[in-house]
């Protein structure tokens, strides 16, 4: 019989979901939770994938807590490494490591209704109990291998972009790209220049706009800094900006017909 925990809350996952629950149980005053993780840090998504280019496809002050702005975002779309850093100082400012328990995954969790509490079992043999259960699980981390005829029987080296094997040198090489999502969309360009041969394999089409991508200048940084409320408004209009979509994609697509003409002259203007 492995131990016993009793708290609060339970909150599963160290990435954004995982950590902002955490922090606002925290800045509520509140203390009887634990945070956890199967992984031996923070970070989610971000500490998982390590692919080439790896790097949110919104805007970076779009893409963090918004009580918890970062005037230094590099660029306006952040990579890997700098996201990843940006939570790991958030855990260390709001002290959550305490609260977090590495290395323990969830593996089932059932409601006594009776003692109105949850009991949740996990890799190590331990079981927790609450009286919440707040999932903050993500599955981008997780492999997705489509069932490829001879994948079985091939040679040659295979691996996920979510499980990117460094050690493996492309440069070369021919390569064969199985989809067209936002991970290939990434890290295809980046490795294209290096490889002898690359097939790129899709079942639908993308539509493909310029990605908006560009150094935060220091004077933009250093008026962040100094006047915070500016980085707010900034935000506020990404915001906006981005919502403003939303019209299109909830009835309205004829709203979208300008995209759609922008994207084909582009593809149409790089052939």
């Amino acid at each position: 019989m492995g131990e016993r925990v009793e708290t609060g809350v339970i909150v599963v996952g160290a990435g954004f979901s995982g950590l902002g629950m955490a922090i606002q149980l925290r800045r509520d005053g509140r203390e009887d939770f634990v945070v956890l993780e199967k992984a031996d840090d923070v970070g989610g998504t971000w500490r998982a994938n390590t692919y080439p280019g790896c790097a949110c496809d919104i805007q970076s002050h779009m893409y963090s807590f918004s009580f918890e702005q970062n005037p230094d975002w590099s660029r306006s779309f952040s990579s890997q490494p700098e996201i990843w850093d940006y939570l790991r100082r958030v855990t260390d400012k709001y002290d959550l490591r305490r609260a977090i328990h590495f290395g323990v995954e969830l593996t089932g969790a059932r409601w006594d209704p009776d003692e109105g509490r949850w009991h949740v079992a996990t890799n190590t043999g331990a079981e927790y109990v609450a009286r919440f259960l707040v999932a903050g699980t993500g599955a981008l981390h997780i492999p997705h291998v489509p069932e490829l005829s001879g994948l079985e029987s091939f040679r040659g080296t295979v691996f996920h972009s979510a499980e990117w094997n460094h050690d493996y040198d492309l440069r070369g090489k021919r390569v064969a790209v199985i989809g067209t999502g936002a991970s290939a969309i990434q890290f295809v360009p980046r490795i294209a220049p290096q490889v002898a041969r690359l097939d790129l394999y899709q079942r639908t089409p993308p539509w493909i706009m310029p990605k908006p991508d560009h150094p935060i200048p220091d004077w933009a940084r250093r008026l962040f800094r100094r006047v915070p409320g500016t980085q707010r408004l900034y935000r506020d209009f990404l915001y906006w900006l981005l919502e403003a979509r939303a019209i299109g994609f909830n009835g309205h697509p004829r709203l979208l017909k300008f995209a759609e003409r922008f994207a084909r002259w582009k593809c149409g203007a790089a052939h």
